[in-house]
């Protein structure tokens, strides 16, 4: 038996799991992504994709370590977050898919588009309200900042989606691109990913990211109200 949902309903569904923010999205809305990275190429009759965040503490920008440890912790959390939301719509009868936190991008590249993955989530999220991309490449949002870790669902439920935050971000500030030790923001249309990827690093078999200046020297790194736990 198929239950009616709302967009309402399903909100719940991902703040009771543990999220900070729900946005929804409607699948048709994506078409400026490659093929191979929209949501009816990941769910066949995909309507709608739930975009799910949860925040790291401001505190963890502080230190390398502590940043790297967050940011592993809370996609793990949030991808977690996205697989029982996912379970509960199919228990209504929906189809539904959970995207990992790590498991979907797309980007405007050295000159082309490179995906992989599933859908890009921060690009999900721009289209489902929850913030906007800047020049940093970084989704952020009104109330948590850039420290936004995110996942989502794909579903078949037809929901009534957000509407897109119009608020100003970069206007004529340039502090990311000219603090980038790579210059790897130099170009708006296009993403220096070879560049970036040199600070990401792996020690002792794990996984350090030895700079995100990008998105600490952000004036709006913090939102106005970053949770601090």
């Amino acid at each position: 038996m198929v239950k009616e949902l709302t967009s309402e309903i399903v909100k719940e569904y991902g703040l009771s799991a543990g999220a900070d923010v729900v946005g929804i999205a409607m699948a048709d809305s994506f078409g400026s992504a490659p093929e191979g990275v929209r949501p009816s190429d990941n769910l066949e009759g995909c309507l709608s994709v739930i975009v799910l965040g949860i925040a790291s503490p401001k505190e963890v920008l502080s230190d390398v370590a502590a940043y790297t440890d967050s940011r592993n912790v809370k996609l793990t959390k949030v991808t977690d977050i996205a697989k029982v939301v996912a379970k509960r719509i199919k228990a209504d009868g929906y189809k539904a898919k959970a995207i990992s936190g790590t498991g979907g991008k797309w980007l405007d590249c050295d000159g082309r588009k490179e995906h992989f993955g599933f859908i890009s989530l921060k690009h999900a999220a721009e289209l489902a309200g929850l913030g906007v991309i800047g020049k940093n490449y970084l989704l952020t949002n009104p109330e948590y900042g850039n420290l936004l870790w995110l996942s989502a669902v794909l579903t078949t439920a037809k929901l009534i989606p957000d509407e897109r935050s119009q608020f100003a971000m970069c206007d004529n500030c340039d502090k990311c691109v000219d603090a980038c030790p790579e210059d790897a923001l130099d170009d708006i249309a296009s993403f220096k990913k070879k560049e970036c990827g040199r600070y990401f690093i792996i020690e002792d078999k794990k996984l350090k990211i030895m700079c995100f200046i990008c998105r600490t020297i952000c004036p709006h790194c913090f939102g106005s109200n970053l949770v601090d736990q």
